[in-house]
């Protein structure tokens, strides 16, 4: 993990400016070797360190091809660039296999994983970069995969940020009232359907995948959100103390859609129970509220900051880059000061 100094905010805004922000950007070796873009997150919510903004990773990165599909310059996927716009699932399917667009017949409904990929947190309806992904009005977009187990479900994201399995018959075309819209994707998929885990000889895990490096036992106690981001701050284990609090996109990244309640390789993850799990990202719009995984299926969903949940922490090398610690007030915390004629 890269620590910046307190004396480098220049710096980091070079970065941001430079690497994150920017379609037009050359990304930087390291970023290369993470296919998981990072979540677009960059507004602060809290003075406590740990949280998503305080970590710069990889992207997002998106160029627009000029021939109707965007490029993700972090996982190499290319994109759909206007969706397909509202079907059943069966027409969705059917609607990939016989797409032709800028040339080519191999598109396909994304995985889980993948359509997750391309949500930017730092957004709100849609939870997507309307630069490159115009605004159709969708609520939902489907993947290819259903919930393990139960073959009427699906598992789509919505226009909120969040990701789910949803009935088949909640789609407008299927006699429901919700806007369900098809994106397809084509190119090697860097995500299959589960992380691709291998124990590590200092004891915690490393997915072949993200190349992120888990902690295998998960926290004991379940905590708060602001105890989550200072226990995994705090934490040195396996002989490194730049453990963190994963964003949403790396904690979804370790569910096994094969599996459930829980919905991960308990061989490996001997202590993940089928609950709910705390991300580093809060919502951009309710800074009172945080993501979280539910690991009994792999819901995405946002729980109360204040509400104990599990935690485990994660780490990578060279892949993020972290901030300045001492953090001014967030706007949204001087106001609630203010209201209550508190001083800073």
């Amino acid at each position: 993990m890269n620590r910046l100094p307190a004396d480098e905010p220049a710096r980091r805004r070079f970065l941001r400016a430079s690497v994150w922000c920017s379609a037009a950007a050359t990304l930087p070796a390291w970023a290369t070797r993470h296919a998981l873009p990072d979540t677009g997150a960059q507004r602060a919510s809290t003075r406590t360190f740990g949280e998503d903004a305080d970590y710069q990773g990889p992207g997002p990165a998106l160029r627009d091809e000029g021939d109707g599909t965007v490029t993700d310059r972090v996982s190499g996927l290319i994109w759909q660039q206007v969706d397909g716009g509202e079907m059943s699932w069966p027409q969705a399917q059917a609607y990939a296999k016989t797409l032709n667009l800028a040339g080519h017949t191999d598109w396909r409904l994304p995985n889980s994983l993948e359509l997750f990929s391309i949500q930017d947190h730092g957004r709100q309806r849609p939870s997507l970069d309307t630069r490159f992904f115009p605004d159709s009005g969708a609520e939902y977009w489907w993947s290819g995969a259903t919930l393990a187990g139960d073959a009427s479900r699906v598992w789509v994201t919505n226009a909120g940020g969040g990701l789910g399995a949803h009935p088949l018959r909640e789609s407008l075309s299927a006699g429901g009232n919700k806007r369900f819209h098809v994106r397809c994707v084509r190119g090697p998929s860097p995500f299959s359907s589960g992380p691709r885990l291998r124990l590590l000889e200092t004891g915690d895990l490393i997915d072949d995948n993200t190349g992120l490096i888990w902690q295998q036992a998960a926290s004991a106690a379940a905590m708060n959100w602001e105890a989550a981001l200072a226990w995994c701050e705090n934490l040195t284990l396996a002989g490194s103390d730049d453990w963190r609090l994963p964003n949403i996109k790396e904690l979804r990244s370790l569910v096994d859609e094969g599996r459930l309640r829980p919905a991960v390789d308990t061989r490996l993850l001997p202590q993940m129970a089928a609950l709910p799990y705390w991300s580093s990202t809060p919502l951009g719009n309710r800074p009172e509220r945080a993501w979280q995984v539910d690991f009994a299926s792999g819901l995405v969903t946002y729980s109360d900051k204040t509400e104990p949940l599990r935690v485990l922490a994660v780490r990578d090398e060279g892949g993020s880059v972290a901030g300045i610690r001492d953090k001014p007030v967030p706007p949204a915390q001087e106001q609630r000061r203010n209201d209550r004629g508190e001083r800073s």
